[in-house]
């Protein structure tokens, strides 16, 4: 199996992510007849808007999963890839996917970062293998 389907799912996390915001988004703003033009900078968007779950999780998958997309793609492009690695990205990938269900549900804060910093170690581990399969 390829590196590339591990990247396929982050992309397909990022996508249902992005739905969830439009959802959440467009729901509240609805629901509190709040005009779009009224919220058209960050700061009016921070000031109205009471869920913002789900955009801040969208901009979490732009954080660290740039680490993944950048090593799952070095390893492909030259040819390192590994049943090691390929077993990190998958882990990496269920615990982004455990991180964002947590972050826009019910969004306990330690059982988040638990699962981050979960990720984290698996990522900074692909990067690791990856690195001593180049020496």
């Amino acid at each position: 199996m390829s590196l590339a389907w591990p990247m396929f799912a982050m992309v397909a996390l990022v996508l249902l992510v992005w739905l969830r915001l439009y959802q959440t988004r467009i729901g509240e703003m609805k629901r509190r007849r709040i005009h779009p033009q009224s919220v058209a900078s960050n700061a009016e968007m921070t000031a109205k808007i009471d869920d913002a779950r789900a955009s801040d999780n969208f901009r979490n998958l732009f954080e660290l999963p740039v680490l993944f997309y950048a090593g799952c793609l070095l390893a492909l492009a030259t040819r390192q890839e590994s049943g090691t690695l390929l077993a990190l990205a998958w882990t990496f990938v269920a615990l982004r996917y455990l991180h964002s269900f947590i972050h826009c549900t019910y969004n306990k804060v330690m059982h988040r970062f638990q699962v981050y910093v979960l990720g984290g170690i698996c990522l900074f581990g692909f990067w690791g293998v990856l690195m001593v399969r180049f020496l």
